[in-house]
């Protein structure tokens, strides 16, 4: 028996600076996970991830991540997407050094 589906979003690492960044709605990259387009059906999840894909010149490494939506936005549900949405982990710098 399959797994039941879950809401995705798109994500990847900025292909110049490093960043985890999140596929929007309206085509572009975000570094806020609640930014990111939730596709809430297998068929908008692949389209999702095409649409994602086409983007060589911007971003690495595109996958889709499972997501739950919240009013504040698409929220990571695996501890990977958890950590990633923290930044770099080894020295602070990106969105460490903003906090």
């Amino acid at each position: 028996m399959s797994k039941p589906f879950r809401p995705k979003i798109a994500t990847a690492n900025d292909l110049l600076a490093g960043d985890v960044v999140y596929f929007t709605a309206d085509g572009g990259w975000s570094r806020t996970h609640g930014d990111a387009a939730l596709a809430t059906t297998p068929e908008d999840a692949s389209a999702l991830e095409v649409r994602a894909s086409r983007d060589t010149h911007k971003v690495v490494g595109v996958y889709l991540a499972d997501a739950v939506p919240t009013a504040e936005g698409p929220a990571p549900l695996h501890f990977r997407e958890v950590f990633r949405t923290r930044g770099p982990s080894n020295y602070p710098h990106g969105k460490q050094a903003e906090l």
